[in-house]
């Protein structure tokens, strides 16, 4: 850590016997580890908490990272339409309005002569339904028989 060598260590031990005396020594050096203590839990708490705070930055960097991927998503969610949704709104359209009598009052609102083919007349129980007539189809060409003549073929013709 501070690249100090055994032999350093005995000079130090050597001034510091010399000058503060073999009687308060032990006492120095009892006070000595105790700020040594101090500083070792401080450094073990700053780099405590320096850690968590890169384990908070990494995971910060993380949910953005996250929240990027997840928005991108929506973004590609959101260009494919519910294929249902139209037809729901079509159902829907209809279960109100299944008549259409929106359209038939805004035409009947236009003319009166607009109004009047839409709504038909009621039959009588007395009237009798005709039947339909039914043209015939007409007749398909039949294919007429083709008369076999026995010519020859003109000259010339190589076959």
């Amino acid at each position: 850590m501070f690249d100090i060598g055994w032999s350093e260590l005995v000079v130090i031990a050597v001034v510091a016997l010399i000058a503060i005396g073999p009687k308060e020594l032990p006492a120095v050096l009892r006070t000595v580890g105790q700020y040594m203590g101090k500083i070792r839990r401080m450094a073990s708490e700053f780099q405590g908490q320096f850690q968590e705070a890169m384990r908070e930055a990494e995971m910060a960097d993380i949910k953005k990272q996250v929240d990027d991927i997840a928005d991108s998503a929506k973004g590609f969610s959101d260009s494919f339409t519910d294929p249902l949704a139209d037809v729901k709104k079509e159902v829907e359209s209809f279960s109100a309005d299944p008549l259409g009598a929106s359209a038939a009052a805004s035409a009947s609102s236009i003319s009166p002569e607009a109004a009047a083919p839409a709504t038909p007349a009621p039959l009588s129980p007395d009237a009798g339904i005709e039947p339909l007539a039914v043209a015939p189809a007409p007749e398909a060409p039949q294919p007429q028989p083709e008369a076999h003549s026995e010519t020859k073929p003109a000259s010339g013709s190589g076959a």
